[in-house]
């Protein structure tokens, strides 16, 4: 047997339940892969909160949502192949691989395509390479939307999120110059990583102004707030070069750029797929950090998942199987 996480109910963290379920064996086009690390992100604990429930019916299996069923929750792992079906070549058992995207990661195996598979490298620990891709991908689509380019200047809001961490050091490595909003307990770390902080809330419009006076050539909102989305519109103007990967309807209507699994966004595939081995080759390179918050134990998913609403620590949260 084997143990997977899973959503009793609609609620909060408390709804989730360590599960004994067997071993999966996979489709004659699909691999089976002994989990060692799963990435938390916000998107798991909204799919059982109740968020997605108006979600277009399009966007119901991109998001993980089913009509009949409560949604298997970690988009994201990586681990060692330990079955492969009968179609498919190039893929070994006993090949250590990063796997996105994939559905029902919060456990001990899980069953993906070949499609979603990556090698894993050497150099890179199974923290890291669980809690790389949702992250990265998106962050490398959101400046894509942006349409960033090097000696742009960029403000990114949420610069200390899962995703801001990620679009501030991409940006920085393609050249653009980086203004990103977070608290003031976070400041120290954007400027490691490159970029000016400044702190969210009333006067962020003149706190941007001051330390960008040439002006704001794009956008990332990566929190979906109105201040965030009236900031974008007021400092950088037009709304093809600012993108939104969060937020209400007031976005589409503004005609900036949303994406990801939302009503009217782009979801990027092929964007995000080209992004995969370009992340893992500057993470080797070391031109990209995947900063860890912290690590739980499989069991402990409800815990990592209170810590990741609260929303007070910058980086990723990690379970480890």
């Amino acid at each position: 047997m084997a143990r997977t996480i899973r959503p009793m109910s609609y609620g909060g963290p408390e709804v989730l339940d360590l599960v004994e379920v067997p071993v999966p064996v996979p489709a004659a086009d699909q691999v089976v892969v002994r989990v060692k690390a799963a990435g938390v992100n916000p998107v798991d604990w909204k799919l059982y909160s109740g968020s997605f429930h108006a979600i277009d019916d399009k966007y119901k299996d991109e998001a993980g949502v089913s009509a009949d069923a409560l949604p298997r929750i970690g988009l994201e792992c990586a681990g060692i192949v330990t079955a492969v079906g009968e179609e498919l070549s190039g893929v070994s058992v006993g090949e250590e691989v990063i796997v996105y995207p994939v559905t029902g990661a919060y456990a001990d195996y899980v069953v993906a395509g070949a499609g979603s598979l990556v090698s894993k490298p050497n150099a890179v620990d199974w923290p890291v390479a669980g809690a790389l891709m949702l992250t990265g991908t998106t962050a490398a689509h959101t400046l894509h939307a942006a349409a960033v380019q090097p000696g742009d200047l960029v403000l990114i809001h949420g610069g200390s999120g899962g995703v801001g961490l990620m679009a501030v050091q991409l940006a920085v490595d393609l050249g653009a110059t980086v203004i990103a909003t977070a608290s003031e307990a976070n400041h120290e770390l954007l400027r490691r990583l490159g970029a000016t902080p400044v702190a969210y809330g009333p006067g962020l419009i003149d706190r941007v102004r001051a330390a960008a006076p040439e002006g704001i050539d794009a956008a990332l909102d990566l929190i979906g707030t109105e201040e965030a989305l009236d900031t974008s519109l007021e400092l950088v103007g037009n709304p093809d070069r600012i993108a939104s990967i969060a937020g209400g309807p007031r976005r589409i209507e503004e005609g900036i750029k949303v994406i990801g699994n939302q009503p009217g966004a782009d979801l990027g595939t092929e964007v995000r797929a080209a992004a995969r081995p370009e992340l893992i080759a500057k993470l080797v390179e070391g031109r990209l950090r995947v900063i860890i918050a912290g690590t739980y134990p499989l069991d402990e998913a409800a815990e990592a998942h209170r810590v990741g609403i609260g929303g007070h620590a910058p980086g990723k949260l990690i379970l480890l199987p």
